[in-house]
């Protein structure tokens, strides 16, 4: 077959063909698996109500009215409303852009101190690699949502300093899996070829190394947001995150509990928005393991 390649007004196409031909093969694996497809489209799905959402309701999140406090759901509220008289729907769509954003930007925070560590670690080995992971250790000794309980009541109640929290005990998690990925790579021999041509250390681990263990990294990112919305939720639920009226899920769930045997639907709906999404955010992400890890697809 004739591989020329074609050229349009002196512009190379044949790189967004590839773009497109890989993206396309990406497609076709994860659609195999149909669990992590459907946690995909959900996740699109809400990210899209999360930008949109807030200007598609008409009733004001934090705007308190008795008059129609602990409503049911009705046609009016379609999740009714809290003990304030605040539309709940509302409350949830614009709580979809805090909760992400809380668990994006820890996991980020995690994962670019983690990937560090883990990567120097595995490059370098010997005293470097048992100080770290020795640090690791200390971290991994304690369950996530103590260690960020502490952390939070050292720092304060906010949302930052929430994210400084979960992003801290996501560390070792990136750190461990980064080492381990670094230290199959640094046995290659394309490395030792760098090394006999005279590649620095920074140039091979940043330009050598880091670009052939993305795979295991974004899936370890995708699973780990879902532990960091449940732990950013849970310590809002226990009155260290986001403080009223912000309509975080966690603090709404928190608002809830003391009419759970009249008014159910209070607590309800944030804790269903809750587990739907870090459901899809683990389906997906179990389907991008399969799809990136050479290994599963063997």
């Amino acid at each position: 077959m004739n591989n020329t390649v074609v050229k349009t007004g002196g512009t190379n196409i044949q790189p967004n063909r590839s773009r497109l031909v890989g993206w396309k093969a990406f497609y076709k694996k994860l659609s195999k698996n149909k669990a992590a497809l459907i946690g995909g489209y959900f996740l699109i799905f809400v990210c899209i109500a999360a930008l949109i959402g807030p200007y598609l309701t008409s009733y004001d999140p934090t705007k308190v009215d008795y008059s129609i406090k602990l409503l049911k759901p009705s046609t009016d509220h379609w999740f009714g409303t809290d003990h304030n008289g605040r539309d709940i729907f509302t409350r949830i769509v614009h709580g979809m852009q805090l909760t992400l954003s809380v668990g994006i930007f820890s996991v980020v925070v995690g994962a670019s101190i983690g990937v560090v560590l883990g990567i120097f670690s595995g490059y370098y080995g010997g005293k470097i690699d048992t100080i770290i992971m020795r640090i690791m250790d200390i971290l991994l000794a304690f369950p996530g949502i103590l260690l960020a309980l502490a952390i939070v009541s050292v720092l304060g109640k906010s949302l930052t300093n929430v994210i400084i929290a979960v992003g801290i005990f996501s560390i070792p998690t990136f750190a461990r899996v980064v080492r381990g990925a670094t230290l199959s790579v640094c046995k290659l021999e394309y490395i030792d070829a760098m090394r006999a041509l005279g590649a620095g250390d920074m140039r091979i681990i940043f330009k050598h190394i880091l670009p052939n263990i993305t795979s295991p990294i974004i899936v370890q990112a995708t699973l780990r947001i879902a532990i960091a919305i449940l732990t950013a939720s849970g310590l809002s639920f226990l009155g260290l995150g986001a403080q009223p009226p912000t309509p975080e899920w966690g603090a709404m769930l928190n608002d809830g509990r003391n009419y759970l045997a009249e008014y159910p639907h209070v607590a309800l709906f944030p804790g269903i928005a809750i587990v739907l999404v870090v459901i899809a955010l683990n389906l997906f992400g179990d389907g991008l393991r399969d799809v990136l890890d050479p290994k599963a697809n063997k």
